[in-house]
């Protein structure tokens, strides 16, 4: 009997230890994945001001004030920090094309050299401009004719477009109706000079386009004047590895060359360094669900000035911010 019970301890010592071992490696290998915030929404699904539905594009101002581009309610919201409800600051006036309506709008921006605010508004097949200074009640179109999925800006002010149906991407100069390709151009395709269903763009100082390209599970970026990409992410495949990506959405580009990347299918936010092989999972990664340490459906996501996360936790109806530690 005495063998038996020092058999069974040692059996048990040795599988315990197997198990730490492996809950070590698990956490060692998706790095120390946080529990967020609510910071807007968290209400559920519908229209009022402190709700959101199918919440897509974000842009976090200097000030930390929030805009989402809310599709399903066809309105621009803004959150100012600490507010419990959100105004809506465009949109709002049911679905349509009128100049004081929107339709679908998918991404937003904010143009602070005009203090206006740029909308992708992605049924109408345009982009408009709408002013927070005048508080205008119906927007101006900046380009027409183009299915838009994502937009951005650069430090010349130069307005990046990105176009699902085409697999494009366009810069303008604003002001200007006819756009110079930037990326994409040659059908939808896996070729790194292709692009397959694009969305969110980012754009560094070097106007270096990076592209969520999303039916490829990967994240390209095309330097400025090239007419190929290179994969900075992803394109192995759709799946959950750490070297995978699953339907990329949101992504961020940090001073250091840092990506940051939400995956819709895989309910997670991974960091991938410049020249890295593989993410790290900062955000979420815990099973489809509504907790604090949870995602459901991520969309777009950003970065403010001081380093905070901001992801739009679509499924969820909410934003969410992560305090993370920058590599």
């Amino acid at each position: 009997m005495g063998s038996l019970v020092t058999l069974a301890v040692i059996v048990i010592v040795t599988l315990g230890c197997v198990l730490g071992l492996r809950r070590i490696s698990n956490t060692s290998s998706s790095g120390a994945r946080q529990y967020g915030v609510t910071v807007a929404g968290g209400h559920g699904q519908g229209n009022a001001t402190n709700q959101f539905d199918t919440p897509y594009g974000i842009f976090v101002d200097d000030d930390q004030t929030i805009l989402i581009a809310e599709w399903g309610n066809d309105r621009i919201i803004q959150w100012k920090m600490s507010d419990t409800n959100g105004e809506v600051v465009a949109g709002g006036h049911g679905t349509g094309d009128r100049l004081d309506q929107l339709k679908g709008p998918i991404d937003v921006w904010i143009d602070n050299e005009t203090d206006s605010i740029i909308i992708c508004d992605r049924w109408n097949y345009r982009v408009v401009r709408w002013s927070r200074t005048n508080r205008t009640s119906q927007g101006k179109i900046l380009v027409e004719n183009i299915h838009c999925s994502g937009i951005a800006m650069d430090d010349q002010r130069y307005l990046y477009v990105s176009e699902t149906d085409n697999s494009t991407v366009w810069r303008y100069e604003i002001g200007d109706k006819n756009g110079t390709l930037v990326a994409g151009g040659n059908g939808a395709g896996d070729g790194l000079n292709q692009l397959n269903t694009p969305y969110y763009i980012f754009v560094d100082q070097q106007q270096a386009v990076y592209v969520s390209d999303n039916s490829n599970h990967r994240i390209v970026k095309w330097n400025k004047g090239a007419t190929t990409g290179v994969v900075v992410a992803g394109g192995h495949g759709n799946g959950d590895a750490l070297e995978q990506l699953s339907l990329p959405e949101g992504l961020f580009v940090d001073n250091m060359g840092t990506l940051y990347v939400s995956e819709d299918g895989n309910d997670r936010v991974s960091r991938w360094p410049k020249g890295a092989t593989q993410g790290t999972i900062i955000a979420g990664g815990n099973g489809h669900g509504g907790s604090a340490n949870q995602l459901s459906r991520p969309d777009d996501l950003t970065l403010d000035r001081y380093g905070n996360l901001y992801v739009v936790d679509s499924g969820n109806y909410r934003v969410q911010r992560f305090s993370i530690k920058q590599t």
